[in-house]
């Protein structure tokens, strides 16, 4: 029950976000003087609606999604010669209509990491960003067993003891060297506790109230998944990380801008390497379709992070949600930009083109060439709308068939 509420909860996240990215449009070209005749959440049946002034509002049956009718946006709009009619005003004042979506989009997410940044913290700055726990120094946490075989639980009264605490290994002790090579951070713990040959001795040097001992450890063999979601024996004694260092950290409201800021570049770049790896992510969504593990940096639709929001909310992991959704609204906000049509970034290149060319064109005394005709970029706007809704159909059906889980 949690988890379907939490999957109607999220779509519900992501209709809003969808909406106000509509009344951003909406409310810049009013503001501007630009006619706007309606302004809708959802699609096909209208449910309910009003009018006042100029505009219509409302909402129809089909939640997914939202709309808004700026009178000409291109001088080839049947309602083009209307004296408020969008082309007509200065490109200034369109690109900011044009990008007022995504300015929203990107307005929900800093809002949201600030909130994170206040209540429930942001990842530590100081800890590398891909691996957050590797750079820490290997301050240990002793297991009290090994957990063989997957899956990984806790220990149970038939798991064996681990070869760390039959060494005399205890917690707290500082690992800093494995059959003699330094080690400078669990990372690099990790990297020489793996390699050491089950059942066979391996001499750990750990830094105990300040003085160095030397202990025997003999290592065993446990089943764990590697990256490439592969299951393999490695070697392992049975101890974690006693982390010194938090993994995240919380600030006061005016310290958390500037986290905020700085975790929000993070994330926008982690965002452009996203779309820069879509096109050799493709061939994984078909293999999960076919049955293949489903890798989890393949994309997802609206769906699938709709069945992760739910997971969050069945885990009680309020802060995994609002993670969730500072990613949607990110990504929305930049994919919207990209400068293709039927895009708003489609949009403003064509609006800028124009105008460049038009200031080239005066500075060698030609006359000004004009608008574009939208009518001959209409198979290219075509092309661009068969491939998307193909890759969201794709995207929607790995997601049905081969969800990616973060709990499971």
């Amino acid at each position: 029950m949690m988890n379907a509420l939490g999957i109607a909860l999220f779509a519900l996240v992501i209709l809003i976000s969808v909406s106000l990215h509509e009344a951003g449009h909406m409310g810049t070209a009013k503001a501007f003087g630009m006619k706007v005749t309606r302004y809708f959440v959802g699609f096909g049946p209208t449910l309910w609606s009003f009018r006042r002034g100029e505009t219509e509002y409302g909402i129809k049956g089909i939640p997914l999604g939202g709309f808004v009718k700026i009178v000409g946006m291109t001088p080839q709009d049947e309602d083009a010669d209307d004296p408020k009619a969008m082309w007509r005003f200065p490109v200034w004042k369109r690109s900011i209509v044009m990008s007022a979506g995504s300015i929203v989009h990107f307005i929900l997410a800093a809002v949201a990491i600030w909130g994170l940044a206040v209540f429930s913290g942001l990842p530590n700055p100081d800890l590398p960003s891909k691996e957050p726990s590797a750079g820490q120094p290997a301050v240990l946490k002793v297991q009290p067993c090994v957990v063989t075989a997957l899956p990984l639980r806790a220990c149970e009264a038939k798991d064996p003891a681990s070869p760390a605490s039959q060494a005399g290994l205890r917690d707290g002790d500082k690992l800093i060297a494995v059959n003699g090579t330094a080690v400078a951070n669990w990372g690099e713990a990790i990297q020489q506790i793996r390699p050491l040959g089950v059942g066979q001795a391996a001499t750990m040097t750990v830094l105990r109230d300040g003085a160095q001992q030397t202990l025997q450890v003999t290592p065993a063999a446990v089943e764990r998944e590697m990256s490439d979601g592969s299951v393999q024996k490695v070697a392992a004694i049975g101890v974690g990380l006693d982390a010194t260092i938090p993994y995240l950290v919380k600030y006061g409201p005016g310290e958390a801008v500037g986290a905020s800021a700085q975790y929000a570049g993070t994330m926008v770049g982690a965002t452009f390497e996203a779309l820069k790896e879509f096109p050799k992510r493709i061939p994984a969504l078909f293999s999960a379709i076919g049955g293949e593990k489903r890798d989890p940096n393949t994309p997802i639709s609206v769906v699938g992070i709709s069945l992760l929001g739910g997971e969050a909310v069945n885990e009680g992991a309020w802060s995994m949600f609002v993670g969730l959704f500072i990613a949607f609204n990110l990504f929305i906000g930049i994919f919207n930009l990209l400068p293709l049509l039927p895009l708003d970034g489609g949009h403003l290149f064509i609006a800028w083109f124009e105008r460049i060319r038009s200031w080239v064109y005066a500075r060698l005394h030609k006359p000004d060439p004009g608008r574009v005709d939208y009518f001959k970029l209409m198979p290219l706007t075509y092309t661009v709308i068969l491939i998307f809704g193909a890759f969201t159909l794709l995207t929607v059906t790995a997601d049905l068939v081969n969800p990616i889980s973060i709990y499971k």
